[in-house]
């Protein structure tokens, strides 16, 4: 599938900025399942420094600083991206979840230390002895990992609600997990918790959703919008993405702009400005198939 994306960002501020200085991770990585064909970025006003270079996880990073005084800031990313279905994985042919926990432990080779690195708590993504035990519920025993993992994300999908104004990108985990609602961002948190808090290898994934529901059928949460979802790591099969706000296995209508340890590790934008007093942030994101 051929997909034409484009995603705007604008900034207004009550008073005028006189530099800002910004980070963004809007490039889509190129995967086995994905491939950048073309991609754009303009900012308004014009940057007077612009740069770009892999970051440590290997998405593509972006530096830009507006030298000049302005009162908005407006970022156009556009792409053409083609994504690929992926392989179908049978969740029992999957090895145990304990199996794989150990092998990350246990496994100094490059590919596994490589994915160890995302067993570890992060600033949006603590240890916690409940996420463990909420988690237990569907991963018991020598249960095949795949099983577990889809089980996992329907509870989440089934036991929380999307409600786009009952978080920040500050709510923490726990506080999610208490009131039982956020929004793609929350629920991605809160399974990567849910999952490192085992011993397993998760990172979260930010990108695209793209939906053209079927007559009857509901509209998935997050289209025409960024989005986040999950994967996790198994030894021998790859990572395995699982995407908790609609209950699915990303095939080719996720579009993967990077991944990271937690949001922090991939905002589409941030940056700090001088000047500026209260600001306002839209965004707009349009993703359509071409063919």
């Amino acid at each position: 599938m051929l997909y034409q994306i484009t995603h705007t960002t604008t900034y207004e501020y009550s008073s005028s900025v006189t530099l800002c200085q910004n980070l963004a991770h809007l490039t889509p990585r190129e995967t086995a399942n994905q491939h950048c064909r073309h991609t754009t970025l303009l900012i308004q006003p014009q940057p007077a420094v612009l740069s770009s270079r892999p970051d440590y996880f290997g998405n593509q990073l972006t530096f830009f600083s507006v030298q000049e005084p302005h009162r908005t800031l407006t970022i156009t990313a556009s792409h053409e991206v083609e994504v690929f279905p992926r392989a179908t994985i049978d969740p029992s042919l999957t090895p145990a979840w304990e199996a794989v926990r150990d092998r990350l432990r246990t496994n100094r080779d490059t590919v596994n230390l490589e994915a160890y690195q995302f067993a570890f708590p992060s600033r949006h993504v603590p240890f916690s002895a409940e996420l463990a035990d909420y988690a237990r519920l569907s991963f018991t025993p020598a249960r095949p990992l795949l099983e577990a993992l889809l089980e996992l994300t329907e509870r989440i999908h089934r036991e929380f609600q999307y409600d786009p104004k009952s978080t920040t990108v500050a709510t923490p985990v726990a506080e999610v997990f208490t009131q039982r609602r956020g929004v793609c961002q929350d629920f991605s948190h809160l399974q990567i918790a849910c999952l490192r808090s085992l011993g397993l290898a998760a990172r979260y994934v930010s990108g695209y959703l793209r939906t053209t529901p079927q007559p009857g059928k509901p509209h998935l949460v997050g289209a025409d919008a960024t989005h986040a979802w999950v994967s996790v790591y198994c030894p021998d099969v790859g990572w395995l993405d699982v995407d908790p706000t609609n209950n699915v296995q990303p095939s080719d209508k996720h579009l993967v702009l990077g991944w990271g340890r937690d949001f922090g590790d991939v905002s589409p934008v941030k940056g700090v400005v001088l000047g500026g007093e209260q600001h306002s942030v839209g965004v707009s994101v349009d993703v359509a198939a071409i063919v």
